[in-house]
């Protein structure tokens, strides 16, 4: 191996292991090796920012515009507001809304269709009084596998178009993904829907707690003058079995007093920690006179306001508190909000919740001024489970917003624009026509994306150059001498789906894409076979939470555990290969 090579394998080795690792986000690890790389001469500081330019990257970004313009139209939530029905049976329910969720996510980024779908499919839950839990995976699923039927149904299809017209000279037109990827993600959907729900494990105490969507560890303050000021914690007990509140603890100038101190009395100023549904811990805090928050966050929170709501959100990768707690993102004197509770799968929280790191596919509670919680909301990143009325801006707009998007559409199919092009004009008259705020243009645009794919586009094309994808397709042949074409593509596909799973799918296409080009090339068959090979395996994360975004939001609403996903997503897998490599053999012939 040359010394490129030598330093560009140790980057990418290094780049996995820090993303299985978890401890940075994708993004400061991708720009990270991109910077080293530059500097140990791997990669061409002229070329080092190419990738910001890069086509795909644009399209992504303006993918994820227009999907939000869909939402605030009000153009998406039409169909759900009319179709999604509590009454109907589960089998059916779950039939309907992985449906209504693969086709959208085949024309908006599969990550804004579950974002959209989310807060119906637990508000339909919660009505129907069953868990969220059997309804969501196949929700996520669903989505993902919808993404695969189109160009820009997900970030790894747009990649491997751009790779494709970089090394080919011609790219994929919108629906050249459709023959292979609409066909699997008909059958996965199936699957899901009749046989893959059935595969979820039912917690009992999951069935009651996730009736009210969750258990939050939160926090209420003994307020100057309180007449529980002199009684025993213990005295409290009867109070809160009423309520349905557990007292789990008690602060005291910071500190957290051991066991549930029972036998403590409380004082002015303490901190008692319990855990509850948002109802009862509301019903428990009026009961006894206590406050939400300290006396200074209270008088905050309530200066200038009407009222005060409250608010339950699920934290992403890319939300602004994930991997931060409440205080040191100022979430009290920015944006005048109170972290009431964190609701996290798999452990209780035992230290003080607005000094509790938050984590991805938690579940936040939080007290804000009344009207601002889709304020709040956007400001932190994060998802929420209530209905919080933005998918209409004006009625007016809703069939404007559709038909520039399905005219934009049309053009980019039959060649007459460029897809980012058609994309573009979109965006913008989105903008005149306000459907989407000036102010909040590029609130929209996962910027962690963006740097992710920005860096590892020159890493990907380093490899490339300095004849490392070669060397990974000369293996994968050396290994796979003498099989048949579908077992090599099939092959192709399992290394693929393996580190989809546990990376990042748009990093997995930027690495495995060109292998399949360097495969097919040793051969001497077409590309294309190959391409639609990764194309459907860099999509198929169902095996971890970690995976795929969609698995990530769901952990916590769902009250999953980490090993719960491969029970479907395993047999899904397998339906995946089974189903998309002859479908590639018969449109994408060798």
């Amino acid at each position: 191996m040359t010394t490129d090579q030598i330093i560009l394998f140790s980057i990418f080795g290094a780049v996995f292991a820090l993303l299985l690792w978890g401890r940075w986000r994708y993004d400061i690890v991708a720009f990270g090796a991109l910077m080293v790389a530059v500097v140990l001469g791997a990669v061409d500081p002229h070329d080092a920012f190419v990738g910001f330019g890069h086509e795909a990257t644009l399209i992504v970004a303006l993918v994820l515009i227009v999907s939000a313009g869909l939402v605030r139209s009000g153009a998406v939530y039409l169909i759900t507001r009319t179709l999604v029905d509590s009454s109907r049976r589960l089998g059916g329910h779950i039939v309907l809304m992985g449906g209504i969720g693969g086709v959208l996510s085949a024309f908006m980024n599969n990550v804004a269709a579950l974002a959209l779908l989310m807060p119906v499919d637990i508000q339909t839950a919660r009505k129907a009084g069953r868990a969220p839990g059997l309804s969501l995976m196949p929700l996520s699923f669903a989505t993902i596998l919808g993404g695969m039927a189109t160009l820009i149904g997900t970030p790894p299809n747009i990649i491997i178009a751009t790779i494709r017209n970089d090394s080919l000279g011609e790219s994929y037109r919108m629906f050249d993904f459709a023959p292979v990827g609409g066909i699997t993600a008909i059958v996965g959907l199936i699957f899901v829907a009749l046989i893959g729900w059935r595969l979820i494990p039912v917690r009992e105490d999951a069935v009651v707690r996730q009736s009210d969507l969750a258990n939050y560890v939160a926090e209420l303050t003994v307020p100057e003058g309180n007449k529980q000021i002199g009684k025993r914690v213990g005295e409290l007990t009867e109070t809160a079995d009423k309520a349905d509140v557990a007292i789990i603890g008690l602060i005291r100038e910071g500190k957290r007093l051991y066991g549930n101190a029972r036998n403590n009395v409380l004082q002015e100023g303490d901190a008692l920690v319990l855990e509850a549904t948002p109802e009862a811990l509301d019903e428990f805090r009026a009961a006894l006179s206590l406050n939400f928050s300290d006396d200074r966050r209270e008088e905050l929170l309530k200066a200038d306001s009407e009222g005060l709501d409250i608010l339950e959100l699920v934290v992403s990768h890319e939300s602004r508190i994930a991997g931060k707690t409440a205080q040191a993102i100022g979430l009290s004197w920015r944006q005048r909000a109170v972290l009431l509770g964190i609701s996290r799968q798999g452990r209780r929280i035992t230290s003080q919740v607005r000094k509790t790191v938050a984590q991805p596919g938690d579940i936040l509670l939080l007290l804000v001024q009344k009207d601002t919680g889709p304020d709040v909301a956007d400001w932190l990143g994060c998802l929420t489970l209530a209905d919080r009325g933005l998918a209409v801006t004006q009625d007016t707009k809703t069939w404007a917003a559709i038909g520039l998007f399905a005219g934009a559409v049309a053009l980019a199919s039959v060649g007459l624009l460029d897809l980012a092009i058609a994309l573009g004009l979109v965006v913008i008259a989105y903008v005149l026509m306000r459907v989407i705020p000036l102010r909040e243009l590029y609130d929209h645009v996962e910027w962690p994306v963006v740097v992710l794919l920005g860096s590892m586009i020159p890493l990907g094309q380093a490899l490339e150059s300095s004849g490392g994808t070669s060397l990974i397709a000369d293996w994968l042949i050396w290994v796979t001498d003498g099989w048949p074409a579908w077992a090599i593509l099939t092959a192709l596909m399992v290394v693929t789906m393996s580190l989809s799973d546990v990376l990042n799918n748009t990093a997995t296409a930027i690495v495995a894409a060109p292998i399949g080009i360097q495969m097919a090339d040793r051969l001497g068959v077409s590309p294309d076979p190959f391409l639609m090979a990764v194309a459907v395996a860099a999509s198929s994360a169902f095996l971890t939470p970690i995976g795929h975004k969609n698995n990530t939001l769901i952990l916590g609403p769902g009250g999953y555990r980490f090993g719960d996903y491969w029970r479907m997503g395993l047999p899904l897998e397998i339906i995946v290969i089974a189903v998309s490599i002859p479908s590639i053999l018969v449109f994408w012939p060798l």
